[in-house]
């Protein structure tokens, strides 16, 4: 952590933010996992004595349709106990009109970004939150067990789903009653429709609505896909990942009773912590690809950033914040204590990132290819369509109908749902 005292020091006198007047409090929404809230209170504490502000944090379950659920009734209501909320990636078109336009404050730092990322954020040509950090998930693989088996990182989702029960068939002979051989999030939720476009996508089967606004999940690849990862549920998954969110898989990847994982770059960190049975003994690679035309690997597009509610009573001192929470300086803060992807192009050239946390230059290719979920074309329609698109998918993992019987029902109810245009 030498390195974290040392930029910090240095960097002190470099903070653009201004100070303000005088001193208020404020508040920010953060749901979060991992040590993502400790983080980000280390972080508000440089904050309040740059500025003399004081900001408090309001926790939210790390489940991102509870906080969206949340962040639509408090913002309905006028709500002004809360100032900045952190938002998903997809969230930009569905709250724009009850966030602050931030495009005249940081038209001297959005250059900064990738303007990809800036332009998720940018709706009707007004910027409605500033990226912290992006997300793109990856493979996690227990690379000693995979040498000590002589197995090869899997490519292909068949290749994962032999070699997972390989692996994890001799471990359980040799004693370890515990393990699996894949874990990732199969909650009805959010991170499902994250790791479900990703299965399909990956077969070719498109993405569940394509960017014309066709409905396109109704198809034989699609169902394939699904079907696929029905077979692992209770053969190289335990029955309980149908109620995992990234936590819970991390909690079993951790403690080393899982082969492979599916999860985000925060995992990569806590998995190398001093305390972790299983630091120094896991890699990351890209998500495996179907089969047949079409098939390539495929990562969710995630990311989260920083908006200011039109109805903060302190919305130029809340600006302040978030221009902190989002400079150079606090993405590398983030990213070194982390290892999520700062949104900050010249950070993937950084000396000591690439020291501390490898994967973060490595994964600078993941992400800028990574597929986004259909928010941008569904608009303010999308939280229900991915909720139907979700429970079709989690009835089918569960064994609830077929996955081709699910994605017909699906697409008549997306297509009603679009009506006479998203």
């Amino acid at each position: 952590m030498k390195l974290l005292h040392a930029f910090l020091a240095l960097a002190a006198g470099a903070m653009f933010a201004a100070v303000p007047a005088h001193a208020v409090d404020l508040s920010i929404v953060s749901g979060d996992t991992g040590d993502g809230i400790k983080v980000l209170r280390e972080i508000l504490d440089r904050y309040e004595k740059q500025s003399g502000n004081k900001v408090s944090i309001v926790v939210m379950p790390p489940s991102t349709t509870d906080q969206f659920g949340q962040y639509k009734l408090w913002l309905a209501a006028g709500n002004t106990d809360i100032d900045v909320y952190q938002t998903d990636v997809i969230w930009a078109p569905q709250l724009a009109s009850q966030l602050v336009d931030l495009t005249d404050a940081t038209k001297d730092i959005v250059a900064k970004h990738f303007p990809s990322i800036i332009q998720s954020q940018t709706v009707n040509g007004k910027l409605v939150a500033l990226p912290i950090y992006t997300d793109a998930p990856a493979l996690y693989y227990r690379k000693d067990l995979l040498d000590k088996y002589g197995a090869k990182v899997p490519t292909t989702w068949k290749e994962l789903a032999d070699t997972a029960k390989l692996v994890m068939d001799k471990e359980r002979a040799a004693g370890n009653k515990d393990m699996w051989g894949f874990v990732f999030q199969g909650n009805a939720y959010e991170g499902l429709t994250c790791d479900a476009l990703e299965w399909v996508m990956s077969n070719g089967g498109g993405q569940i609505i394509d960017p014309d606004g066709t409905v396109s999940v109704n198809n034989p690849k699609a169902a394939a896909a699904l079907d696929m990862v029905k077979g692992w549920i209770g053969t190289i998954s335990p029955p309980g990942v149908l109620a995992y969110q990234e936590e819970e898989a991390r909690g079993v990847w951790q403690t080393g009773n899982a082969v492979f994982m599916r999860n985000w770059p925060y995992a990569y960190a806590l998995g190398n912590g001093g305390d972790s049975p299983i630091k120094g003994k896991f890699d990351v690679a890209p998500l495996p690809a179907g089969e047949g035309e079409g098939a390539r690997p495929v990562a969710t597009l995630g990311g989260w950033n920083l908006a200011v509610s039109k109805y903060s009573k302190n919305p130029d001192a809340a600006i302040d914040m978030v221009k902190f929470i989002a400079s150079p300086e606090m993405q590398k803060y983030r990213t070194l204590k982390r290892s999520t992807l700062p949104t900050i192009q010249a950070l993937y050239d950084d000396a000591d990132i690439a020291k501390e946390q490898p994967i973060v230059p490595r994964w600078k290719e993941v992400f800028l290819n990574a597929a986004p979920r259909p928010s941008a074309t569904v608009k303010v329609k999308y939280n229900e369509a991915s909720s139907q698109f979700w429970t079709a998918v989690h009835k089918t993992l569960s064994g609830e109908g077929s996955a081709s019987d699910n994605l017909a029902d699906l697409e008549v109810t997306l297509t009603k749902l679009k009506g006479s245009g998203w």
